[in-house]
């Protein structure tokens, strides 16, 4: 029986018991009670209120517009849906820009939305932030490899640690935030030899998107899942739509091709 069939809150501890028993988890966005209680009943692990809903649900053209105000309000939505699964939050852009102001945001996320961890994009210059925030009884994951929020200083959507120096500063930002206090990372579109590495002397759960099959778990945009995101797929997406005639079947066969480690695939991967 794995985790999830247990029904028991899924919690910090529960993710670091499924590394160590390697035992895959499955992160899925969602940003209202709708969805969030169909994910959760769906076995997902850690359900994600990610920043990615100023594209999918607000129709930015990228991350960067969305607010605390926003992110506050979908989290509380899907706090209401969700019974077993953990409520991951994004910090969103400029909300962590130091210790102080991460602090205030971090609380509203948990206190006026219910979260029970919060994500932050950033390297080494986040370890300040990351300390304070995990001092203060926050659990932190921390976003390695393509920051979204960067868009505009990376000049667009492009794959992280593809050179030696860059995966160099990868695996010290890793270290470093561990170091500080994180409690996951989540890697996003770096080499899959490269995740590997950093899964293999993490000590915390490391959580991927286009980071190849070697990671403790993976993350997938709920839109993507269902095959509604306009426009061609991410390479290291998949539309598990074709085949279900549910979304409830959809999101089964998602937490099932992780679990079972045929998702993501090679051609999945950088």
């Amino acid at each position: 029986m794995s985790t999830s069939d247990k029904k028991e809150r899924v919690t910090v501890a529960t993710l670091q018991r499924m590394r160590g028993a390697q035992e895959k988890i499955v992160m899925l966005t969602a940003y209202d009670a709708a969805f969030s209680r169909l994910a959760d009943e769906a076995g997902v692990d850690v359900i994600l209120v990610g920043d990615s809903l100023g594209m999918v649900v607000q129709g930015r053209e990228n991350t960067v517009g969305v607010t605390v105000d926003d992110m506050v309000y979908h989290t509380r939505l899907a706090r209401r849906g969700r019974r077993h699964a953990l409520l991951l939050a994004d910090m969103p852009f400029l909300s962590c820009a130091d210790s102080s102001t991460a602090l205030r945001h971090a609380g509203r996320l948990m206190q006026e939305g219910g979260a029970d961890m919060v994500k932050l994009e950033g390297g080494a210059e986040q370890v300040e932030v990351v300390r304070r925030l995990s001092v203060n009884g926050v659990p932190v994951c921390a976003h390695l490899g393509l920051r979204p929020q960067f868009v505009h200083k990376l000049g667009g959507y492009r794959v992280q640690g593809r050179d030696e120096q860059g995966a160099k500063i990868l695996r010290e930002d890793a270290r470093a935030l561990e170091e500080a206090g994180a409690e996951a990372l989540l890697l996003e579109c770096v080499p899959a030899t490269l995740a590997a590495q950093i899964t293999g002397f993490a000590r915390i759960p490391v959580i991927g998107i286009g980071a190849g099959a070697d990671c403790d778990g993976q993350v997938l945009v709920l839109h993507d899942v269902l095959g509604i995101t306009p426009g061609r797929l991410p390479r290291f997406a998949r539309n598990f739509m074709p085949g279900h005639d549910s979304i409830q079947a959809t999101l089964r066969a998602y937490v099932k091709a992780v679990r079972e480690g045929r998702f993501p695939s090679q051609e999945e991967a950088f």
